[in-house]
């Protein structure tokens, strides 16, 4: 249960965890145990920012009752809420991943491989290594201040809808409708497709 980001570096995050827990949750991934369907937006704009994103990947991946099941394509945005040329460009993409974790457990998880990026809170909209966002947990609407789901402003972020939008094209936010028609209604402007980066599904 070790994973290796870009670079070898082993992921900081994971704990060792018995053989006979691994076998449990191997076991409900591979039956299919009431496995919810999650939306996770990624994002970074300092350091290299392919690799923390492949880096989150696989973090994900190597959590027990998280799988990857599709990634999709990068996008390079502005930075939101603040100046223009104030901050670099993000890459961001959208991953999908199934899970038998809680939305709190997997909020939580969300925020240790952040912390394992180095990711600093230290303002609002600041630059960051990586940003982990959970912008769908099944069906579920839920207005708690800790995890909002869907993610709050999550219709009005094209790189957020768009790749999304890549992955599912009949994907639906829930309380909002169709990710399709949402993405019609924004501006794409500083939202660009990297067709020559690629993120990869864990092995």
């Amino acid at each position: 249960m070790t994973a290796f980001f870009a670079g070898g570096q082993s992921d900081p995050t994971v704990q060792p965890v018995p053989a006979s827990v691994v076998e449990k949750v191997d076991a409900a991934d591979t039956t299919l145990q009431n496995p919810k369907r999650a939306v996770i937006s990624i994002g970074s704009n300092l350091g290299n920012r392919l690799e923390n994103l492949q880096g989150a990947i696989d973090a994900l991946e190597d959590t027990p009752g998280v799988r990857v099941k599709a990634v999709s394509p990068v996008y390079e945005t502005e930075p939101w809420g603040v100046a223009p040329g104030s901050q670099p460009a993000y890459f961001n993409a959208v991953v999908v991943v199934k899970t038998t974790l809680p939305p709190s457990s997997l909020l939580e998880r969300a925020h240790a491989v952040e912390e394992a990026f180095h990711r600093v809170r230290d303002e609002r909209w600041g630059a960051r290594t990586l940003d982990v966002d959970i912008v769908a947990y099944a069906d579920v609407v839920s207005d708690d201040p800790v995890l909002t789901l869907p993610h709050p402003r999550a219709h009005e972020r094209a790189f957020v809808l768009a790749p999304w939008h890549d992955l599912d094209p009949e994907a639906q936010l829930p309380g909002r409708g169709p990710v399709a028609h949402l993405l019609a209604a924004l501006t794409r402007h500083g939202v660009t497709p990297r067709g020559d980066l690629e993120l990869r599904l864990p092995e």
